[in-house]
């Protein structure tokens, strides 16, 4: 079965990664990194891609890009497939130096920025390059942004200016990022409040508010399996997701019941816990151990347990939970 398109609409920002098989050291070479960067600049022409910043390092590389058009897909196809063939037969090679899909992190826009200075200090965290020698390393986009000469097209300079104020482009102004990027180096928690540690986990970046509505967009897709296959992520970093959504279903429940997720009793087997599982278990892919560490109820198989007792022992708090999901469809 051919994999489904990712999310991709026009104006979609993505943080873009992939790594060499078994974190093989595809690019250690010159002429390896030299013909990614040179099938880059081509791939952003050909797709009119906006790209922010890029970073080439010995086994993986790192994009920051706006489509203008849902083409993410088709981008990357040509742009790994050509550098693949064109690598493959310089060198007499043969297989699939990448480790598989492509990962693509779906960004806020306003995140975008942030995500730029994470990419072009990717070499100082590799310990490539030194405090007060930010920017030296060939194979990054803060190489040549500052260089109108030799700049890219389609390598936007707004983004990463944008760190400093959106300021105008001249040097002065990629001396203050330049400046700023070595203050940010040394600040870690600085880094932690822009949150540096997600961009490279999970399937979304952005406010809570960004991050519901694109999670609504999948939700009209289809099951968990086929918006794995979307996001094209493994399965351990679908937990984020459904943590998402069983979350806001149970606030919901909640609500509709009139209880306060902040004041349950400690007992397990509460009623007011009961019904939310009960209705959790009837109405949502919620799993045991989640429902156990939410609502406070002990080990995973409580859940179950004390779910059944519940539904098969008549009470007025049953057919409260029963009327209320006769009349709800979904």
């Amino acid at each position: 079965m051919a994999r489904k398109l990712r999310i991709e609409y026009e104006g979609a920002c993505y943080h873009v990664i992939n790594r060499g098989n078994f974190r093989s050291n595809i690019f250690k070479s010159k002429g390896s990194a030299e013909a990614f960067e040179k099938v880059l600049f081509e791939a952003i022409q050909k797709y009119n891609w906006k790209l922010s910043a890029y970073v080439i390092m010995s086994n993986h590389f790192h994009l920051a890009l706006e489509i203008t058009e849902p083409n993410l897909s088709l981008g990357m196809k040509w742009l790994q497939g050509t550098w693949v063939t064109r690598n493959n037969l310089f060198r007499k090679r043969m297989g699939r130096p990448f480790q598989g899909r492509y990962k693509a992190i779906l960004l806020e826009p306003d995140v975008l920025n942030k995500v730029c200075s994470y990419i072009h200090l990717n070499p100082y965290r590799a310990g490539i390059e030194e405090k007060g020698k930010i920017g030296s390393y060939r194979w990054s986009s803060l190489s040549c942004l500052p260089k109108k000469r030799i700049r890219p097209a389609n390598l936007c300079v707004d983004d990463a200016l944008a760190c400093i104020g959106g300021i105008k482009d001249t040097p002065y102004a990629w001396k203050k990022y330049n400046q700023y990027l070595e203050f940010l180096a040394e600040d870690e928690p600085e880094q932690r409040a822009q949150n540096f540690e997600l961009f490279s986990k999970g399937w979304c970046v952005g406010s809570d508010k960004f991050r519901k509505e694109q999670l609504k967009e999948l939700e009209k897709k289809g099951s968990d399996k086929e918006r794995l296959e979307l996001l094209g992520v493994k399965v351990s970093e679908l937990a984020d997701l459904n943590d998402e959504r069983w979350e806001e279903q149970l606030n919901g429940y909640a609500r509709k019941f009139k209880t306060d997720l902040d004041a349950l009793v400690t007992k397990k087997s509460s009623t007011q816990k009961v019904m939310l599982a009960t209705l959790m278990k009837r109405r949502t892919s919620a799993s045991n151990r989640w429902l156990s560490e939410r609502l406070q109820m002990g080990v995973p198989n409580n859940v179950s347990q004390f779910v059944s007792r519940f539904k098969f022992k008549p009470s007025k708090d049953l057919k409260k939970v029963n009327e209320y999901l006769s009349k709800v469809t979904t």
